[in-house]
């Protein structure tokens, strides 16, 4: 599989919208959930995201020769990589967080749903 390197997939956009967006949107929409439902703070969600980033970021590197962390001369395009994934991790956690947040307020305080 040749190697795209486009500015937000590193290897294909199919790969991309598979591991990034899909698994890692549904993992990120279950982390900002359960953040939500334990009402945890927003920096524990970043953390989690920021781990779930490098879990995403290492199925890019075993299932389709993606870039990693190791070794050093990588590194720069693996940091580009984990960027983007991070902003799309959260993104969804965000999303996630602010429908049960606001279903857990209009629950509580008889709010109308908008």
């Amino acid at each position: 599989m040749e190697k795209e390197m486009a500015l937000l997939w590193e290897v294909t956009f199919f790969e991309f919208l598979v591991v990034s967006v899909v698994i890692g949107g549904a993992l990120a929409y279950a982390i900002g959930r359960s953040t939500a439902r334990s009402w945890s703070g927003w920096g524990l969600m970043v953390f989690y995201c920021l781990l779930l980033t490098a879990a995403i970021r290492f199925l890019h590197f075993s299932l389709f020769h993606g870039t990693f962390f190791l070794p050093a001369a990588t590194l720069p395009t693996a940091l580009h990589y984990a960027v983007i994934d991070f902003a799309v991790i959260l993104a969804f956690a965000v999303l996630g967080r602010s429908r049960t947040r606001a279903g857990q307020m209009s629950r509580q305080y008889r709010f109308e749903r908008a």
